[in-house]
């Protein structure tokens, strides 16, 4: 039985998400926010890095890649929403609006015969 395993999309969604914030906080991101919610669409999860960098991150899980791998299916589309959450998101917190900023996508990927989950982690993803 794979990772997630689960009946509902938002169950999946959110395990998704817990895998990605705990695989970032052992590369020492502090997560700030999970599921930014505005006007024009969610940003799954918001840290700071290390070198103190605000990384808004995208969290995709795929079980098929027959159409798309999870990191492909981050459309310009999605990409601009994203992007516009962001520009929300630093307008609602000015303190956090000098730092540098990034959009990084974490791809979750589980294998159909093993069920065993593949993490690629895309720094600066898109701009």
């Amino acid at each position: 039985m794979g990772l997630f395993k689960l009946t509902s999309r938002r169950n999946i969604g959110n395990s998704a998400e817990s895998h990605a914030a705990r695989y970032l906080n052992k590369q020492n991101h502090k997560i700030l926010e999970r599921n930014f919610n505005c006007r024009f669409g969610e940003i799954d999860l918001i840290t700071l890095d290390q070198a103190g960098h605000l990384v808004f991150v995208e969290v995709r899980y795929r079980t098929d890649s027959a159409f798309a791998s999870a990191s492909e299916s981050i459309t310009p589309v999605k990409q601009n929403r994203i992007r516009k959450a962001a520009q929300i998101y630093l307008s609602s917190h000015p303190k956090l609006s000098a730092l540098p900023c990034r959009f990084d996508v974490i791809a979750l990927q589980q294998a159909t015969d093993t069920n065993e989950i593949s993490l690629d982690w895309l720094q600066n993803a898109f701009y």
